[in-house]
């Protein structure tokens, strides 16, 4: 996977592309800055949404929610241990043939 992009450097494009000249197209200035067009149009549609303009996750809401299904799995994962701990306890402790109590 490629390394992210600064978010300096994508706020520095965004803002160059938003006050482009007419005629110079979003193309022109990603093929400037060395970034592919369609990674530019998605910096400026998730621009629109950090603004308020559009709506969608913004940013701090797409790592909250990340984080939020990590902590899931991590639950999820933690539940089946417990359960499969407490099924193996409770077969353990069932007198089974050959107990020696009396």
């Amino acid at each position: 996977m490629p390394k992210p992009y600064p978010q300096e450097f994508r706020d520095d494009v965004v803002r160059v592309a938003r006050d482009r000249e007419p005629g110079v197209t979003v193309e022109q200035i990603a093929k400037d800055f060395g970034v592919h067009p369609m990674t530019l149009f998605k910096w400026l549609r998730q621009a629109e949404v950090e603004e308020g303009a559009k709506a969608g996750a913004s940013r701090a809401e797409s790592v909250e929610l990340r984080e939020a299904r990590k902590r899931i799995t991590l639950l999820e994962q933690e539940n089946e241990v417990l359960r499969r701990a407490t099924a193996y306890l409770s077969q353990a402790n069932l007198p089974g043939k050959g107990s020696t109590r009396s």
